[in-house]
C-alpha cells in the first residue's frame, strides 16, 4: 500500500488550479496525468531575452521583449496556412507574428489591430520578413516586465502554454512532501547531492546538472531494488525442478554440430532447472546463433522430467515459424509439438486444448492465446519467451499462473544488448550468451550506396532475381506522411511492380494477417522473388534462399536493427550481400555508423558502439532492443550510477531484505515513488 506522505503527488492533476477538461487532455500527451508528473516534467532549458527598444538592435535567432503596435490580420488562404498578424516597432520596423492552428483564435483577443503590446520570443527571418513564430508571452504594456526576462522552457503539447505550464509545475512544487533520505549517505556526501525535494526545485529553477544527477539515481536505485526484490522473492518460491535423463535428447538427429557456446548455454540452463527455485534466465543471441536449438534441449529436458513446455512468440508469423522449425527437429524424439494462435478456431482449438488439458501435447508454440484463461495444462513445467522485451507484465504474469508450481522461465532475445541496458532491463535474470556463430558460416557483404545510384541497385536487383534469386527491400516506413521525406514501402512496393510485375510481394504490420501470410508464402515458396517491407521482417522471417538485402535510407535505423535485418540473409554457405542505401548528406556520426556495419559482424559490438554513438538519443535506433525502462536516466547518467545503485541495492538487500528499518522504510517510499512498487509487493506483508 502505497505510503500516505507520497498521496498529495499522486493526485490527479485537475487536483491543481486550472485545470480543467481541456487542459487535461494535452497533458495527457505529456504523460503528466498526475501531479507527481507534473513534478518530473522539467524544463527543456532556459532562456534569457533581452529587452530591445527597435528590432534594429536585435539579431536574427535571439531572444528577445520589443514594444509593437499591431497594424493588420492576415488570414491564411486555407484553414492549415499561418495566421498572420502585422505589427510595428518604435523605428517602424514591421515583425509578421505568425500562428498555426488553433493558436490563431487566442492571438486574435490578444492582438487587436491598434493596440500596443510587449511582446516576447525568436526573432527570425522568413524570406525577406522578420518574424516571431508563436510568441511566448504578449503581455499588456502595464503587465510587462522591464528588465531581462528569464525562464524555463517546458516541453509543450498543443493547447498549452509555457506560462500555464509554469504554473502548474509551481503548484506541484509546492506539494512535494518531507521524505527520509534513500541514497546511502557515503554516496550522498561524495556527489555532493541535494536532497530529493530541494534536487526538484533546482531543476525546474536552473540547468542544475547535480540535482539532475541525483534525481536520475533514485531512479536507478529504484529500479535496481525492485529488480533485487523480485530476484529474491522468485528464490524463496518453490519451483518443481526438472532433470531430464537425457532419453529424448539422445535421439535428436541434427544435420549440424551445436557450437561452444550452445553447450555452455545448455548447460547453464539445466543447473537452472535442476533447481528448486524456478529458474529465471535469459538467453541472449546475434541473428543465426542458434537459440531455437537451445531452447528446444531447454523443452526437452522438461518433457523428459513428465513435464510440459511452452514457446511463446510476439507475432503469429514468428509463432508459426518456431513450430514448424521445433516440430521438424523433435519428430525423431517422437514429441508432440503443437500450434496455437488467436486465429484458431472450432474443433481443430478444442482438439488442441483437450491435448494440453491430458498432457498429450507436450510441446506447444503459439502466441499470448496459449495462456489465455480458456487454455489449461497438465503440469507446465517450463515457459520459453521470445523476444521478451515485447511483452507486458501482465502477460508474463499470466504465464506464471499457468502451473501447478510456479513454471521455469528462459527468454530469448535475438537482439544482442550492451551490458548497461542488460542489467537495466534484466538485473533480476541470470543471463547466458551465444557469443559465436555456426562454423561454415560466410561473412556477409556489407555496402554503403548513396541514393543517387538508386536506378543502377535496382539494375543490380533484376539481375540477382533473373539469376533465380530472392531479395529484401527494407523500408524505414509504411507510406510517405506530409511534410517527411523517409522512404516509404508502398510507395517503393508500387515503383518495383512497374518494374517486376509479380515478382514483388510487399509485407508490413498494418495489412491484414492474411495477406501478410499469403504475401509471405509466395516468398517462401519462391513464387515471388522480391519482399518489400517494413521492419516487420526484423524478426521472425527466415528463408535461407534470398542472399541480397537493400536497406533504404538507412541512416533512420539504429544500428542493432539495421544488424538484426541484414541477418535476413546470410544463413547458409552461400555469399550474401547487404546494399545499405544511405541519403546523400550525412553526419560524421552516421558516416561512423554506416562505416561500423561494413566493419564487423559481432552484433554484441555493435550494440556497445550504437550506444555510444548514439548517446542519449532514441536508444538503439526505435529503442525495440533492450528498451531502457528509464523516464528520467539519460545514457549518460547510466553509464555512471547504474553499477553503484545495482550494488548499493544489493547492499540494502543484504542488510534489510525486508526493508524494515530506517533507512529501508525510505527505501520504500523511493519504490513507490518511482513507481517500482511491484517489488515491495514481492515482500511479506508488503
Amino acid at each position: 500500500m502505497r505510503p500516505e506522505i507520497l498521496n498529495p503527488l499522486f493526485a490527479e492533476v485537475d487536483t491543481l488550479d486550472g485545470v480543467g477538461p481541456k487542459l487535461k487532455k494535452p497533458l495527457e500527451k505529456l504523460r503528466c496525468t498526475r501531479v507527481r508528473d507534473i513534478a518530473y516534467h522539467w524544463p527543456d532549458r532556459f532562456v534569457t531575452r533581452r529587452p530591445v527598444d527597435n528590432l534594429d538592435e536585435a539579431g536574427e535567432g535571439e531572444q528577445i521583449i520589443v514594444a509593437l503596435t499591431v497594424t493588420e490580420h492576415r488570414a491564411g488562404a486555407s484553414r492549415r496556412a499561418p495566421y498572420r498578424i502585422l505589427a510595428t516597432d518604435s523605428a517602424g520596423n514591421v515583425l509578421a507574428l505568425t500562428f498555426f492552428g488553433r493558436s490563431s483564435y487566442t492571438a486574435k483577443k490578444q492582438l487587436p489591430v491598434g493596440e500596443k503590446r510587449r511582446v516576447a520570443g525568436k526573432l527570425e527571418r522568413y524570406g525577406d520578413m522578420l518574424q516571431m513564430v508563436h510568441p511566448d508571452h504578449v503581455l499588456t504594456m502595464e503587465d510587462a516586465a522591464l528588465g531581462p526576462m528569464r525562464e524555463p522552457i517546458y516541453p509543450l503539447a498543443e493547447g498549452l502554454t509555457q506560462p500555464r505550464m509554469a504554473s502548474l509545475a509551481a503548484q506541484a512544487l509546492e506539494k512535494l512532501p518531507a521524505v527520509p533520505e534513500w541514497i546511502e549517505p557515503g554516496m550522498l556526501a561524495q556527489q555532493k547531492w541535494p536532497a530529493w525535494a530541494d534536487a526538484l526545485r533546482s531543476v525546474h529553477a536552473r540547468d542544475d546538472e547535480t540535482a539532475k544527477d541525483r534525481l536520475a539515481y533514485d531512479e536507478l536505485l529504484a529500479n535496481a531494488l525492485a529488480l533485487q526484490l523480485v530476484k529474491a522473492d522468485n528464490r524463496r518460491k518453490r519451483g518443481r525442478p526438472l532433470a531430464g535423463d537425457g532419453s529424448l535428447r539422445d535421439k535428436l538427429q541434427l544435420p549440424f554440430p551445436l557450437t561452444g557456446a550452445q553447450e555452455r548455454s545448455i548447460r547453464e540452463i539445466e543447473g537452472g532447472l535442476a533447481q528448486d527455485a524456478p529458474m529465471l534466465r535469459l538467453l541472449q543471441g546475434d541473428v543465426g546463433a542458434g537459440k531455437t536449438v537451445v531452447a528446444l534441449h531447454a523443452m526437452l529436458v522438461a518433457v523428459e522430467a513428465g513435464a510440459q513446455a511452452a514457446l511463446l512468440a510476439p507475432t503469429e508469423i514468428l509463432a508459426r515459424q518456431h513450430y514448424e522449425t521445433l516440430r521438424e527437429m523433435a519428430r525423431p524424439t517422437g514429441v508432440e509439438v503443437a500450434l496455437l494462435t488467436g486465429r484458431d478456431k472450432g474443433r481443430a482449438r478444442e482438439s488442441i486444448l483437450m491435448g494440453l488439458m491430458d498432457g498429450s501435447i507436450q510441446i506447444v508454440v503459439g502466441t499470448h492465446a496459449i495462456f489465455q484463461e480458456a487454455v489449461q495444462y497438465r503440469d507446465l513445467g517450463l515457459v520459453v519467451v521470445d523476444e521478451q522485451h515485447r511483452f507486458g507484465v501482465s502477460q508474463r504474469l499470466q504465464m506464471a499462473g499457468k502451473g501447478k508450481r510456479p513454471p521455469h522461465t528462459l527468454s530469448m532475445t535475438a537482439t544482442p544488448i550492451p551490458r548497461t541496458l542488460t542489467l537495466a532491463n534484466y538485473g533480476e535474470m541470470e543471463v547466458s550468451r551465444l557469443d559465436e556463430l555456426p562454423p561454415g558460416r560466410q561473412a556477409i557483404d556489407t555496402r554503403v550506396v548513396g541514393m543517387d545510384r538508386l536506378p543502377e541497385v535496382v539494375e543490380a536487383v533484376g539481375r540477382h532475381l533473373a539469376s533465380g534469386q530472392q531479395a529484401y527491400w527494407v523500408c524505414p516506413m509504411v507510406r510517405d506522411e506530409e511534410g517527411m521525406e523517409k522512404a516509404a514501402a508502398e510507395q517503393r512496393f508500387a515503383a518495383l511492380k512497374a518494374r517486376f510485375d509479380d515478382a514483388v510481394v510487399l509485407v508490413h504490420g498494418q495489412l491484414d494477417p492474411e495477406v501478410k501470410d499469403a504475401a509471405m508464402a509466395r516468398f517462401a515458396s519462391g513464387a515471388a522473388k522480391l519482399l518489400v517491407a517494413t521492419t516487420v521482417i526484423e524478426v521472425g522471417v527466415d528463408v535461407p534462399a534470398s542472399t541480397l538485402i537493400v536497406i533504404e535510407q538507412a541512416e533512420s535505423f539504429g544500428l542493432a536493427q539495421l544488424h538484426q535485418l541484414r541477418g535476413r540473409v546470410g544463413r547458409g554457405s552461400e555469399k550474401s550481400v547487404c546494399l545499405l542505401l544511405r541519403g546523400n548528406q550525412l553526419s560524421e556520426t552516421g558516416q561512423r555508423r554506416l562505416a561500423l556495419m561494413r566493419e564487423t559482424q559481432d552484433g554484441f559490438r555493435i550494440a556497445e558502439e550504437d550506444l555510444e554513438l548514439r548517446g542519449g538519443g532514441e536508444l538503439l535506433g526505435t529503442r525495440q532492443s533492450g528498451d531502457t525502462p528509464f523516464r528520467i536516466a539519460t545514457l549518460d547518467q547510466m553509464q555512471r550510477f547504474l553499477d553503484p545503485a545495482t550494488a548499493d541495492a544489493k547492499l540494502l538487500m543484504d542488510r534489510d531484505a525486508g526493508l524494515e528499518g530506517e533507512r529501508g522504510e525510505a527505501a520504500r517510499i523511493l519504490l513507490y515513488l518511482m513507481e517500482r512498487d511491484m517489488g515491495v509487493r514481492t515482500l511479506r506483508g508488503g
